[in-house]
């Protein structure tokens, strides 16, 4: 299991997407070990004990970000938590 942390949505000029997350990957740097995550689950946990579960679509940029899916939308709260990856 790697953790990882909640950056941003996926946002444009004018929209924003909320079931899709930007994470970032503890030890991944590079757009090749980012796209290795695709597929995995990913779990978000709210303070509340609620499980959200998602699942890695892509790389995200050439730093090792990548792009995480949601059943439901993350609220604003979950913007620097962490996630797990499985």
């Amino acid at each position: 299991m790697v953790t990882g942390k909640v950056v941003q949505f996926r946002r444009g000029r004018h929209t924003v997407t909320e079931k899709h997350m930007l994470i970032e990957v503890d030890g991944v740097m590079t757009k090749e070990d980012a796209s290795k995550l695709v597929g995995k689950s990913v779990e978000w946990k709210s303070p509340a004990g609620k499980i959200i579960k998602g699942k890695v679509a892509a790389a995200h940029g050439n730093k090792g970000v990548i792009r995480a899916i949601f059943e439901k939308g993350l609220p604003g709260q979950a913007v620097t938590t962490n996630v797990d990856i499985k």
